[in-house]
């Protein structure tokens, strides 16, 4: 039987979580998995934590290098969060041959190539699996489900709080009454505004993307646009054309070069990631030979999340080499891969302009300068004489909507009230 002693810094949601599962699941480990995997020591300033969750005494360290250099811990779970102090306790860990296994996406996102690189110096292990989309196994499955395939495109609800926020708005919430309800139920982190602008999902897309496509992939990289902009109106006139509103992460790989995006956009209703809701997560892979492959799963709390870290811990533990990242990875993205910056789309327009002869040709004659044809069109007449005008357009590009929307601006009397883009 295989022993391993584990340290874990942090008892908050993950590292309480990753603690009731080791101590709760000890037999199950040793009788299917063949390991013996036991809690050596814990770093965590809150008594009142420490007592919630009965850890005995003596394994409270005082301090991380006690708890990093014990001779009976072989691998340190990391989940204090944050960037500096993480970095530092992990590469304290790995220089002293131990593995890691961390939850920190942002840890990972900006140092992944840094602590990789002290890993392999020093013949231990690092594995995030439970960095990106909680108890979604989509990093196993990118290093080994789908390693003889390659990845086209991957697109994601990535981010349960939007997800939750838009499934409110479905059912009439706004956009302020749907986010207080996400922050009451406890699934949005004191300050929001990392999933509502799109940086959270950026950073997943990342890590994911440079998985999927073999290439070092920054969040700089990735065009982000906020969800706060939509409203419930979106919804309702999206859903006359047999779209769903869903907060999406977009790789893909283009003549251009790599796709990144994350936004707002609708996707048909048919799409198996059109029915992810509340705070659910999905990754919809498409490759060769593979085909079409979907995961679906929590996104994040503190079982899901766990287990997702005593999953790497499992496979560290199970496996006589370690893995690491399976393109170059460096501190900045690889100079040799490209990066589209002009990406294309369909799109949902919906303007306001004066119910007159011919305002339907003139919208058309200035989408068509630019390039851009109309797939569908629907008009409801307004009381005050104007008229509200919803459209999806063909694919174009963003530099040609760009340029419509200018155009659009000039006329003066053609109101531009949302603009949100159409997943294929």
């Amino acid at each position: 039987m295989k022993k391993i002693g584990v340290a874990i810094l942090g008892l908050g949601v993950v590292g309480g979580g990753v603690y009731k599962v080791l101590t709760a699941h000890r037999e199950f480990y040793m009788q299917t998995q063949g390991v013996d995997f036991t809690v050596e020591s814990v770093v965590e300033p809150r008594i009142e934590r420490i007592e919630a969750l009965g850890v005995p005494k003596e394994k409270v360290a005082s301090n991380v290098a006690e708890a990093v250099l014990n001779p009976d811990v072989q691998a340190v779970v990391e989940c204090i969060g944050g960037v500096e102090l993480a970095r530092r306790y992990v590469l304290a860990a790995l220089k002293a041959g131990k593995t890691v296994v961390t939850s920190n996406k942002e840890l990972i996102t900006k140092y992944s190539y840094e602590l990789e690189r002290a890993a392999k110096a020093h013949n231990a292990g690092l594995y995030y699996e439970a960095s990106c989309v909680g108890g979604v196994p989509i990093i196993r499955t990118l290093l080994d489900g789908v390693q003889s395939d390659e990845i086209t495109s991957l697109m994601g609800v990535i981010s349960g709080t939007a997800n939750y926020i838009l499934t409110c708005m479905e059912g009439g919430n706004s956009f302020e009454e749907a986010l207080a309800k996400a922050t009451k139920s406890g699934i949005t982190e004191p300050d929001p505004a990392a999933d509502i602008e799109g940086t959270d999902a950026a950073c997943k897309l990342a890590l994911l993307s440079s998985l999927a496509f073999h290439t070092k992939v920054s969040p700089q990289k990735i065009f982000r646009e906020s969800l706060g902009g939509v409203t419930k109106e979106d919804i309702e006139d999206g859903c006359r054309f047999g779209y769903r509103l869903k907060y999406l992460a977009i790789g893909r790989r283009a003549h251009a070069g790599l796709e990144l995006h994350v936004h707002p956009a609708f996707i048909k209703k048919d799409h198996p990631l059109a029915n992810v809701a509340g705070d659910l997560n999905a990754v919809y892979l498409t490759g060769e030979p593979v085909g079409e492959v979907m995961l679906l799963g929590k996104g994040a709390g503190e079982m899901p999340t766990a287990g997702a870290v005593v999953s790497d811990l499992i496979f560290a533990a199970t496996h006589g080499e370690h893995r690491y990242s399976p393109y170059k990875n460096t501190a900045s993205p690889d100079r040799e891969t490209a990066f589209a910056e002009d990406f294309a789309s369909a799109y949902f327009l919906r303007v306001n302009a004066a119910d007159e002869a011919g305002m339907l040709s003139k919208i058309s004659a200035i989408l068509g300068r630019c390039g851009i044809a109309i797939e569908s069109i629907f008009k409801t007449a307004k009381e005050d004489g104007t008229a509200k005008l919803t459209l999806i357009t063909r694919p174009s590009h963003e530099r040609a909507m760009k340029a419509a929307l200018a155009k659009f601006a000039a006329a003066g009397h053609i109101t531009v009230e949302s603009l949100i883009r159409v997943a294929d």
